[in-house]
């Protein structure tokens, strides 16, 4: 990566390698948006380091987040997870992820899939990249959109932060500072993804 100061993540590896090689790139494919739904999901009310050092235990636990998979769940997976102490032993979020995977089929079968509903709610390009943290909202109402239509399709754990984060996070925003030396890389991959 060229020098300057990232967004975030500086001194702190994992933070470095996921600021530098994937928040911001696009993933715009069903199981991408699944897994970062559900990270995302498992991340409210906790630290996203939390979640990206357990990154591969969820991976695991989760059958690689092949929401097919997820769907056919029942009560012994349910209990699986709860025993699993490489992740977010929480029952909500759990059945969330299994009730998500189940919408996720769901919207396949109507012909409208995940990735075709998050992408239809991406914020239009801002004019220029925020100058500081305190120009990157939480929410917008393309988020706000999103959260509706995803809850009324039987997804939870689907709030406006939450959706923004994996707005962020999948490339459909790019957030990344002005001077951070990851834009110009994350800004030649959307337009690749045709997100530009």
């Amino acid at each position: 990566m060229p020098e300057g100061r990232r967004c975030f993540g500086d001194g702190d590896p994992l933070f470095e390698h996921y600021h530098d090689d994937e928040w911001g790139f696009p993933v715009i494919d069903e199981r991408g948006l699944f897994e970062r739904l559900t990270l995302e999901a498992f991340q409210s009310g906790l630290s996203w380091r939390t979640i990206l050092a357990r990154r591969d235990a969820f991976r695991a636990a989760f059958d690689g987040f092949a929401p097919d998979a997820v769907a056919a769940y029942g009560d012994a997976d349910v209990a699986r997870l709860l025993a699993d102490a490489g992740i977010i032993r929480n029952r909500a979020k759990i059945e969330a992820t299994i009730s998500n995977a189940r919408a996720t089929m769901a919207l396949r079968a109507d012909g409208g899939p995940l990735e075709t509903a998050v992408r239809s709610h991406a914020p239009a390009p801002r004019a220029s990249p925020p100058a500081s943290w305190a120009d990157v909202p939480s929410t917008t109402p393309e988020s706000v959109a999103l959260a509706r239509e995803l809850k009324l399709r039987g997804f939870r754990f689907v709030g406006p932060t939450t959706l923004y984060a994996l707005m962020q996070a999948c490339g459909l925003v790019d957030d990344h500072l002005a001077d951070c030396p990851a834009r110009p890389a994350v800004q030649r991959a959307r337009r690749a993804a045709g997100l530009v």
